[in-house]
């Protein structure tokens, strides 16, 4: 990632204009005292920079650069245009967005714009272009960040109109629309342009190919939102790097489309410190972001405590906060930060958590915000940059999860982002390391694909997976995968011909989702659960694994063709683990560290070995040979003991 100069920044978003100046100084002291080398400014200033229509008020922005300079913490200036000024809603109502049934989205929150009024987009771009003029040659401004966790939509009058000229660049003819959209079905035909709309409220199903085109409409319109700033503070200054924050697993976005736009890929991540899980959570979004960069990528804000938008919201126990801010690190992080610096005392988010709270330099989270920002520096140098390529690799698309997630289905209890963190945690407890790719990105690099499910399957993915299986991959994929191509549009005979031929099957009769909490038993001991298909196997598959009682009693439900596998069921925990353990020692993979106590995760980063002790009781961890653990200074030879919640990161 571009910037570090050998070191992992470390900070957070900083509100200065909540506090008076006098604090102001005081967070600089802090920050010092805590090793911060990075603050985000600006994200929520709309309204103190712009108080009315083309004002500028810089001269509080101009203090706070100047301060931070002089105390060398690097800027990370955004740009406010996530959090319109409510002068402009009242004065320009078309800048509001409206959700399916017609109801206008006020201002008193934040999000409240419509990515496609060309009024907003006008004000935005005023904004932006008075900051990049004006802080262009600050030395305290290392990076850009594009509004903030892009997440509108809108269905009102402008948004169809700029939906309805999409379409057109997209389909040509009203023809084809039409048999894109299968708008012979429930007499949907459209005679002219000006009858398509959004999605709006139906009175029964909707459309299934117009709701996903809307939503890749929905994804370019914020696209170009963010595209349209990007290009105003690159001319003013093209030497540096520009960003946007993404949340992760965000359906509303192309994460691929998104990360190819961006110079430094960032996310914001918050586990809950009470989901058992929360940890192989945090290293899915964390494999997933360093995949979407390819390399190095930056943890743009978590939480140092508890967050405000649950229904109850934990804490997180002494020494969670530093876990979890190393295993982004050791997942190809370089950069830590924080929403925010201090904690708020007035609005919406008073209650969620900051590195200095409400109990000050005193409290409990402040001193351990010093203990991380210390050890960031003692391993920065040494990991900084540093990046490799996993020999698995998951395979995730946002269009696939879109019209996957319709009414209609046979299960509402499919849902994509379960089915994907499963497989995941399959592999991450087989101490797995992986990667993401798209399904048409080169695989060839990768001894395993993984597909946990991808219900939408372009011409071109489908061929790329033929091609790695014939170049020498293995392939596992899970249930209602090749189902429909690019317009959801089933494919003949319910999954893609060359799919089944690949997998030895010979004809899919029908799928068979079961009930919440229901099972099926197969053999070996193998227990499917939430998905079961009526499958023939050719006669030429290689392997089956058959179900056992029930109306599919003897049919496949799990069965390989060669060195390609596929799983008719989502099995249970610790039965998909033992699976993909044993397809993956197949492909020659195997766990970054052998013999690991239950809980800990070894993640190799360059050269440095990191291991993190996820349970609250102290383990002892066999490590051959002799390495420097970087976070003690101590020699570490055979072995190794981390305490709760503890780390190490060993240099050999």
């Amino acid at each position: 990632m571009q910037t570090t100069n050998g070191r992992i920044l470390f900070g957070g978003d900083y509100n200065p204009e909540q506090w008076p100046e006098e604090t102001w100084h005081e967070d600089v002291r802090l920050m010092k005292d805590a090793g911060v080398n990075s603050v985000t400014l600006g994200v929520f200033s709309w309204s103190k920079l712009e108080p009315h229509p083309g004002a500028r008020e810089f001269g509080w922005l101009d203090t706070v650069m100047d301060l931070m300079e002089a105390n060398g913490v690097g800027v990370v200036l955004a740009t406010p245009t996530s959090s319109p000024p409510p002068w402009m809603g009242r004065l320009h109502p078309d800048t509001l967005p409206r959700d399916e049934d017609g109801r206008t989205e006020w201002w008193g929150g934040r999000q409240h714009f419509s990515h496609s009024s060309a009024t907003y987009r006008r004000y935005a771009a005023a904004i932006t272009e008075d900051l990049a003029a004006r802080y262009a040659g600050h030395p305290a401004l290392t990076m850009w960040h594009i509004n903030n966790e892009y997440c509108t939509h809108d269905h009102g009058d402008e948004a169809a109109a700029a939906f309805r000229r999409w379409l057109r660049t997209k389909y040509g003819t009203l023809d084809a629309l039409n048999t894109a959209w299968g708008t012979a079905f429930w007499s949907q035909g459209y005679d002219s342009w000006d009858g398509i709309l959004p999605p709006r409220r139906a009175h029964y199903l909707k459309n299934p190919a117009q709701v996903l085109d809307f939503r890749r409409f929905t994804s370019d319109m914020l696209l170009e939102c963010y595209r349209a700033e990007r290009d105003i503070v690159r001319r003013h200054t093209p030497h540096l790097p520009v960003t946007t924050n993404f949340m992760p697993l965000w359906s509303g976005q192309d994460g691929w489309r998104w990360a190819a736009e961006e110079d430094v890929v960032s996310v914001d991540l918050y586990p809950d410190p009470r989901d058992p899980l929360g940890a192989q959570y945090g290293a899915l979004v964390q494999d997933l972001t360093r995949s979407q960069a390819r390399g190095p990528w930056m943890l743009m804000e978590q939480a140092a405590g508890p967050v405000n938008w649950r229904t109850v919201n934990h804490p997180k126990p002494p020494g969670l906060n530093r876990l979890w801010s190393l295993q982004a690190v050791a997942h190809g992080a370089d950069a830590v930060c924080y929403f925010q610096w201090r904690q708020s005392r007035q609005g919406a988010e008073k209650f969620h958590s900051a590195m200095v709270g409400h109990a000050g330099e005193r409290g409990r989270t402040f001193q351990e915000v010093k203990r991380i920002g210390a050890e960031l520096r003692r391993i920065g140098a040494e990991v900084s940059g540093t990046h490799g390529i996993r020999d698995i690799a998951i395979l995730h698309d946002w269009h696939s999860w879109w019209a996957c997630d319709q009414d209609g289905r046979p299960s509402a209890h499919v849902e994509y982002p379960e089915i994907l963190r499963a497989w995941h945690r399959a592999l991450w407890e087989a101490r797995l390391a992986t990667d993401f790719a798209h399904p048409e990105h080169d695989l060839t690099a990768h001894r395993l694909v993984v597909v946990p499910q991808l219900y939408l399957l372009t011409d071109v993915a489908i061929d790329n997976l033929l091609a790695y299986v014939a170049g020498g991959g293995t392939l596992v994929c899970g249930f209602l995968t090749g189902v429909a191509d690019e317009d959801d549009r089933i494919r003949p005979g319910g999954m893609d011909p060359r799919l089944c031929e690949l997998f030895g099957i010979r004809t899919l009769h029908e799928w068979w989702p079961l009930d919440a909490g229901e099972s099926v038993a197969c053999a070996g001991g193998l227990r499917g659960t939430l998905w079961s298909e009526e499958i023939e196997a050719e006669g030429t598959a290689d392997e089956t694994v058959p179900y056992q009682g029930g109306e599919l009693d003897g049919l496949p439900a799990v069965l390989r063709r060669g060195r390609a596998w596929y799983v008719s069921t989502l099995p249970e925990p610790e039965a998909l683990r033992a699976l993909l353990t044993r397809v993956a020692a197949g492909a020659g993979v195997r766990p970054v560290l052998d013999g690991l106590p239950a809980g800990v995760e070894a993640v190799r980063r360059g050269e440095l070995l990191f291991l993190l002790n996820h349970g609250r009781e102290p383990v002892t961890v066999d490590v051959p040979g002799t390495h420097h653990d970087l976070l003690t200074g101590a020699a570490v030879t055979g072995r190794t003991t981390l305490g709760r919640y503890g780390a190490a990161v060993l240099k050999p």
